[in-house]
């Protein structure tokens, strides 16, 4: 199945489903000073949004949707481009009068943990990515971003700018109910161990690297 045939199912599933803001705290950052708020979804899994400024209200936010990736994020890992992006966009986002950074915990583009270190392993033997996830009898991108919607439309924005090179992203965005009013690429240098990684993201899945 397409990548945005499974996020349309995904999203139609979640149609009905709630997403409730948890918690609210002040997050003082190397990148700068936040809002951070948790919110849990319907399957029970936790989110956030990193938010700079007033953003109730507000139109052409910049707006970073970021999917989870312990390997990239903590341990830096240089498979994917994952941390230097999260770096780019919350030094980005804390330079702007206002923006959110949301954290959706969705590791492997929405395959889980284990299952990201198995495609690992696939990889190794000579699989990308997407081959990777298909061997394990995933889709190549199993995430939703309705729940990135709902935690938009909770905190009041109306209209957002992506920081983004995933056209998936501007779509789910768009199906959810968000008003798209540009995109900002977020672009980080190949290195030697993820090449063949970003070749398949733009060949495969349409990345605008």
């Amino acid at each position: 199945m397409a990548a945005l045939e499974w996020n349309r199912l995904r999203q139609y599933r979640n149609s009905n489903t709630k997403t409730k803001l948890v918690a609210s705290a002040n997050l003082a950052t190397r990148f700068g000073t936040f809002r951070i708020h948790a919110f849990a979804d319907a399957g029970g899994s936790e989110h956030v949004a990193v938010v700079r400024g007033d953003v109730k209200g507000g139109e052409r936010v910049p707006v970073r949707l970021h999917s989870e990736c312990l390997t990239g994020d903590v341990l830096g890992s240089l498979k994917c481009d994952c941390g230097e992006q999260l770096e780019k966009a919350l030094s980005f986002i804390s330079a702007q009068e206002k923006g959110v950074f949301v954290y959706l915990r969705q590791e492997g583009r929405g395959i889980g943990l284990a299952n990201k270190i198995k495609a690992y392993e696939l990889q190794e033997k000579g699989y990308d990515t997407v081959e990777a996830n298909e061997a394990l009898g995933f889709p190549p991108d199993a995430r939703d971003y309705s729940i990135a919607g709902k935690i938009l439309e909770a905190l009041g924005v109306r209209s957002v700018i992506l920081l983004t090179n995933n056209p998936d992203k501007l779509a789910g965005m768009r199906m959810s109910g968000i008003k798209i009013e540009g995109r900002i690429p977020l672009l980080v240098k190949p290195n030697k161990y993820n090449g063949k990684y970003l070749r398949a993201k733009k060949r495969k899945l349409g990345h605008l690297l």
